[in-house]
Parts: C-alpha cells; sequence; structure tokens
C-alpha cells in the first residue's frame, strides 16, 4: 500500500488494542487457528486447524528484527579500459559493514470464534525507512457468526481468507525472508527469481486427510485506486483483469519420522497491472551488489546506482514481464527426523510490454537440503542450489541465466532468536557486453562473500 498509512496507522493500531483491552477485558493472544511466528512455525504452509477456545474478543501483538552483517565482493568481465568515449566505468566497491536493520509488525484480534483480523506493517525497510502497511485480512474458520452449527461438516476443513494479504502462490514464500521477519528462511537469501505479492482478493482452502487445495481471486492491483485503466493494443477495450490462483497438493505426516508433501501452484493474469516478481516493496538480501559508479557512457554521464533504496532488487532477476503472464510451481517437502528436502520447479510465461501476446518463458530451479539437529532441532546446517534462465525479451538472440549456490548455519538461541552464518556465490552467465552503448554491470558477473544475519521473531 502507498506510504500514505505511514506512522498513523501505528498510531491508530496501538490506539485500537488498547480500546478493545479496556473494553472487552477478556483475554490477550487467544488467537484461533494462527500459524506461530516463533520456531514453532516453521514449515506450517498455508493454513492450519486447531482446538484453541474462543474466550470472547481477544488481541495479540507481534514484530519480527533482522539485521546483517555482509561482507560480499563483486567482479565482471568489463575491461578496466573502455572504447572513447566511455571512462571511470568500474562496479562499486562494498565494504564489509551492516546493512539497515528492518522490522515488522503484526496486530491480530480474535473477533468471535472462528473469526480473526490480522494487519501487518512494516515498521522500517530497505525500500521505505517510514513505517507503512503491508497488509491485512480477515480469516474466516467458522460461520457461527452467522448460525450457529451453519455448514459445520464443511467449515472443518474449510477457511476464508479475505483482504489486501500475501497472495498464496506456490509454496516457496512459506520459506523465505519477508523483510523483518526471517525466522522461517534457513538461509540469507530468497530465492532469485523471487515470487511475492500482495494484492486484494479472496482465497478458499479445503484440507482434509492429507489433501490439499486452494482456490483465490485477486483485482490485480498492487496499489488501490478506481480509475478505469484501460491496456492498450490487443485490449483496447479491457480493464485490468483479474489474477487467478490455485493450489493443489498432499501433505501428510506418515509416522513419528516421516513428513511428505507435493503441491502444484498456479497463477495467471491476462491483463497485468502489478508483476508478481517485482512487488516485494521490502527489497533484496543481497545489498547493492552488481552496482557501478558514475562514470561517463556512450551519450554522457551516467549516475551510480549503489542507492540501496532507490535499486532494491539488487541479487534478484526480474522476467519483466507484460500485457499477461502465467507462472507454475511445483514443490516437493520431504522430512525424515531432522534432515529435510525442498524443492522449487517454477515455469513462468508472459509478453514482453502492453500490447504484445508472443510468449516468452523464463524457468526456475531451487532446491535445498538441511539437516536439524541438537536440542529440539534448534542448530542446523544446510546448502542450497538455485538456478534462473531465460530470455530477457522476445527480441533477445540468445537466453541469459543467473545460478546461485548458498550455504547457511544456523542456531536457534531460543524459539524467538536465530542467528544465520551463511555464504553466497552467484554468477551472470550470457549477458551482452554493452546495451545502449555502455557497459553491462552483469557481463561475466559474479558475487560472493560471508553473510551474518540475527533475527528475532515474536
Amino acid at each position: 500500500m502507498k506510504s500514505i498509512f505511514k506512522k498513523p496507522i501505528v498510531l491508530f493500531a496501538a490506539a485500537f488494542s488498547l480500546a478493545i483491552v479496556a473494553n472487552a477485558q477478556k483475554t490477550f493472544g487467544q488467537i484461533q487457528n494462527q500459524i506461530p511466528s516463533n520456531k514453532s512455525g516453521i514449515n506450517q504452509f498455508d493454513v492450519k486447524k486447531d482446538s484453541v477456545e474462543f474466550k470472547g474478543i481477544s488481541i495479540d501483538l507481534g514484530a519480527a528484527f533482522a539485521l546483517q552483517f555482509q561482507a560480499i565482493d563483486q567482479f565482471n568481465d568489463q575491461p578496466a579500459t573502455q572504447p572513447a568515449p566511455i571512462a571511470n566505468y568500474r562496479l562499486n566497491n562494498l565494504s564489509n559493514n551492516l546493512n539497515l536493520p528492518t522490522a515488522n509488525m503484526t496486530v491480530g484480534a480474535q473477533l468471535a470464534d472462528g473469526v480473526r483480523v490480522n494487519l501487518d506493517l512494516y515498521l522500517a525497510s530497505r525500500h521505505h525507512h517510514e513505517t507503512w502497511v503491508k497488509g491485512g485480512y480477515l480469516q474466516i474458520d467458522k460461520l457461527d457468526f452467522i448460525k450457529e452449527g451453519l455448514l459445520a461438516n464443511f467449515m472443518k476443513y474449510a477457511t476464508f481468507k479475505i483482504g489486501q494479504m500475501e497472495n498464496n502462490y506456490g509454496d516457496a514464500h512459506f520459506r523465505r525472508s519477508d523483510n523483518g521477519n526471517a525466522l522461517m528462511n534457513p538461509f540469507v537469501g530468497n530465492n532469485i527469481m523471487d515470487a511475492f505479492i500482495t494484492e486484494p482478493g479472496i482465497e478458499v482452502y479445503y484440507n482434509r486427510s492429507g489433501f490439499v487445495s486452494m482456490l483465490g481471486v485477486t483485482n490485480s492491483k498492487l496499489n488501490q485506486n478506481v480509475a478505469d485503466v484501460i491496456a492498450t493494443a490487443p485490449g483496447q477495450n479491457t480493464t485490468i483483469s483479474p489474477t487467478i490462483l490455485a493450489k493443489l497438493g498432499f501433505d501428510k505426516q506418515m509416522n513419528n519420522d516421516l513428513r511428505l508433501r507435493l503441491t502444484g501452484s498456479y497463477y495467471h493474469v491476462a491483463n497485468m497491472s502489478s508483476n508478481l516478481y517485482s512487488s516485494d516493496r521490502a527489497g533484496g538480501r543481497f545489498y547493492s551488489v552488481m552496482t557501478h559508479q558514475a562514470y561517463t557512457g556512450a551519450a554522457g554521464a551516467v549516475a551510480s546506482n549503489f542507492d540501496a533504496e532507490a535499486n532494491k532488487d539488487t541479487g534478484r532477476f526480474n522476467p519483466g514481464f507484460g500485457n499477461w503472464a502465467t507462472s507454475i510451481m511445483i514443490n516437493p517437502f520431504v522430512k525424515y527426523q531432522g534432515l529435510e528436502v525442498f524443492g522449487t520447479f517454477e515455469f513462468a510465461s508472459g509478453g514482453d510490454k502492453k500490447g504484445s501476446d508472443d510468449k516468452r518463458t523464463v524457468n526456475q530451479f531451487a532446491g535445498d537440503v538441511l539437516y536439524r539437529f541438537g536440542n529440539n532441532e534448534n542448530f542446523y546446517i544446510g546448502a542450497k542450489y538455485n538456478t534462473v534462465s531465460g530470455k530477457l525479451s522476445n527480441a533477445a538472440a540468445n537466453s541469459v541465466s543467473v545460478d546461485r549456490v548458498e550455504a547457511s548455519l544456523g542456531w536457534f538461541m531460543t524459539k524467538n532468536i536465530l542467528a544465520k552464518l551463511g555464504y553466497v556465490n552467484q554468477n551472470y552467465n550470457d549477458y551482452s557486453q554493452y546495451a545502449g552503448g555502455n557497459p553491462v554491470d552483469f557481463y561475466g558477473g559474479n558475487f560472493k562473500g560471508l553473510m551474518f544475519e540475527a533475527v528475532i521473531s515474536f
């Protein structure tokens, strides 16, 4: 949402919460069907049902904080001496130092038996230093507020989520870092092609006996307005189209040692406003990688792109689809005792721009292996490989690819405090040496080094 909300929404949320406590004088933190924000919430996907008793209106406050120490070097294959008039081109030097701390806040309330509301805030992020709203939703797990026992047999397995919220495409977003909320991610970085978006809509879940299903629809707008935005040709009379979301799969604890999960997810928009792969406004985890200093280019001065706020998505790959997009993600997950294997197979396609129906495909594959050990699995060690390949435009002669190896050591000091030590090595392959007469930063590009991250979440 736009920064119009900023800090006043925090004051409103605090006042609202205090008012509920004063008026209801019931409970605090007695929230039903909520995935915990601490270590207990790891590997809990989608939605859940629990047996928490309803004891009247109850409120819940939570927060998450993350801070990284970054020690990364960057390189490319551009020669030190460029052809005239290009002068003084080089990548920026990256120092070993702390990144901007990030923080989230969550305000929740149990409004009725089986009905709760959730509001998510970014207190500080790489892209916005001020407080602003991520989104919020109403979750309905019972219909007793209409009539006691209404559709009880169906609602025993069904859930409705309504609001502007993190849309449930794929399983990878449950293991990613969301600004200050980085406890669920065993690594420091998210996927190179990072699928994350918040749009208003409704999602309907039905999970029973290991069967997992979800069907959703959104209005395809990240920032809300009532303008009748007409897309350019070929759809002259077509406004922004709804986005369709779907998920189908199997998730079952086979015995005390083995859990198996396999899901397939679908995302489609016929006339887009937002972009699934560029809508995380919090920004990427590897700050200012593959950026250049100010230099003289083929047509004059070129500014530095080092700014961590303006250039927030460093380290990521955005396919830049326009007009339409379809993505399919398959996620296998296996946990045997302390051993975890999680995979992402993603096939994304779309048009270049408004008025273009040509199809361009970009594929992503990621897999991580993790071993959790110690008392209550308080330690882990893991490795992840991630690669993305595809054309940057329909007109491009060749595909490019980006690959990353990441390793991680983790220690849960308590169930709310996590320390991670990671190593990352990312390569950019088959990029052109020049674009528009100027050097391409990604030509033979590479960044690698160590990351330390501290996370607190409650």
